[in-house]
Order: structure tokens, then C-alpha cells, then sequence
């Protein structure tokens, strides 16, 4: 019977881990969707989405476009280091949890919306600084459950829907039906996350002009904030 009740108190904190790597995930989606189309649509550039970066630069090296191929390394390269400082974060021991990488991105995000009202930031510093934190964000989640997820772009998340759903309709197996369904559902809400916040981001920037990344950084800010007392409470 003892063991029948941790195994049901395990299996509840499982479901509800995953709900919130779920939760947490299309949140981070809908923000680097968002901030993905600002910097598409402010300097020409994708700040998350390297596959369309490197596909510029390939096109560039082969027509000599120096502009392009700038852009697009500094963009690659800064997105790279991101992703390099966060994961040195989450393995470093004396931090337990990934709160402070939500401080570290919607610090610089801030910081970068008050310098570049005051002062003309140049685009290609702008990439860099904006490729930067999307790489670091890039390593918050990394997967809901046991399905790997990239929440600031979308090519592997499609590649992995596809390939869930077609498992799904494969298999007979009742327990890897249910698998393949959650993965498929995950990933799908993911897709729609970073659609919607490529959505919304024109219709913003339109309204808050040079502080339109302020609100990506204070929602970032808030969720980490309140992660951070439901830690406290556990």
C-alpha cells in the first residue's frame, strides 16, 4: 500500500512537472517569435532563427554581398555564445535553478531598450546584443518530458510533429499511442506559441516604437519572479 502511494505521489509530479516545462516552453516560444519578427522586421535579420541566417550567408559568400555576410556571422556567432553562457549556467553547481537566466536576458533586453532610446545603436551591434540573449533563452528549456524541444525556433520543432504524429498513426503499442499524442500535442502548442508571438510584434512595435522589447524583458522578469516564489514555497 506504502508503495502504491508514492508511486501515485511520483507519478502526479511527474504530470505536473511536465506541465509546467509545457506551460514554460510556449511562453519562451511566443517571446522569441515575437522578438524574431522585431529583429526581422527592424533590421532585416533573424536573431533566433539561424537556419534562414545561414542560408543568407551561404547566398552571400556565393555573390560577394559583404553587407550580408557581416550580419550574418555576427548573428550566428553571438546567438552561438549565448547558448554557450547558458549552458555553462545550468551546469554551474552553485546554481540550482535556471531563475537567473531569466534575469541575465530581460537584463540586457532592458538595458539595450533604454540605450537605444537615448542613442542611435547601429543594427549590426543591435543583432549581436538581441542574437546573444536569444541564444541564452534558447537554454531554459530544452525539453517537455521526454520529447526535446528548441523554443526559439521552429524548423526541429515541425521536423518533430511530423515525425510524432507519424509514429502515432504507425504504432498499435495503447502505451506508445499515448506517448507519441502528448509529444505531438507539446510540440504542436509550441509551433503556435512562436506563430502567435510573430504574430502580435508588428501591431507593437507600430505602438511602442524603441521600447517594444520592454515587454518580452518584463515578461520575463515576471515569470521568473513567480517560478522563483513557487520554488521558494516547495
Amino acid at each position: 500500500m506504502k508503495k502504491l502511494i508514492i508511486s501515485s505521489t511520483s507519478i502526479i509530479n511527474l504530470s505536473e512537472s511536465i506541465r509546467t516545462q509545457e506551460r514554460l516552453a510556449i511562453f519562451l516560444a511566443l517571446i522569441a517569435g515575437y522578438i524574431d519578427a522585431t529583429g526581422l522586421i527592424q533590421w532585416k535579420t533573424y536573431v533566433s532563427f539561424m537556419s534562414g541566417n545561414t542560408t543568407s550567408l551561404g547566398a552571400a559568400i556565393s555573390t560577394g554581398k559583404s553587407g550580408i555576410i557581416t550580419t550574418s556571422i555576427t548573428v550566428i556567432s553571438c546567438f552561438l555564445l549565448g547558448i554557450y553562457t547558458g549552458t555553462c549556467l545550468s551546469l554551474w553547481k552553485r546554481i540550482k535553478n535556471q531563475i537567473l537566466t531569466f534575469y541575465i536576458v530581460s537584463g540586457i533586453l532592458i538595458f539595450y531598450s533604454i540605450i537605444a532610446y537615448f542613442y542611435n545603436i547601429n543594427n549590426l551591434s543591435s543583432i549581436a546584443i538581441v542574437g546573444f540573449s536569444m541564444g541564452m533563452m534558447n537554454t531554459i528549456v530544452t525539453s517537455v518530458g521526454n520529447q526535446k524541444v528548441n523554443t526559439d525556433f521552429v524548423t526541429g520543432t515541425l521536423n518533430s510533429l511530423a515525425r510524432n504524429t507519424a509514429m502515432l498513426t504507425m504504432t498499435k503499442d495503447i502505451a506508445e499511442k499515448k506517448e507519441y499524442q502528448s509529444n505531438a500535442v507539446h510540440l504542436l502548442l509550441l509551433w503556435i506559441g512562436f506563430l502567435s508571438g510573430a504574430f502580435i510584434a508588428p501591431f507593437l512595435l507600430d505602438y511602442f516604437g524603441k521600447w517594444t522589447l520592454m515587454i518580452p524583458a518584463l515578461l520575463l522578469m515576471i515569470y521568473g519572479l513567480l517560478i522563483s516564489k513557487i520554488n521558494t514555497k516547495n
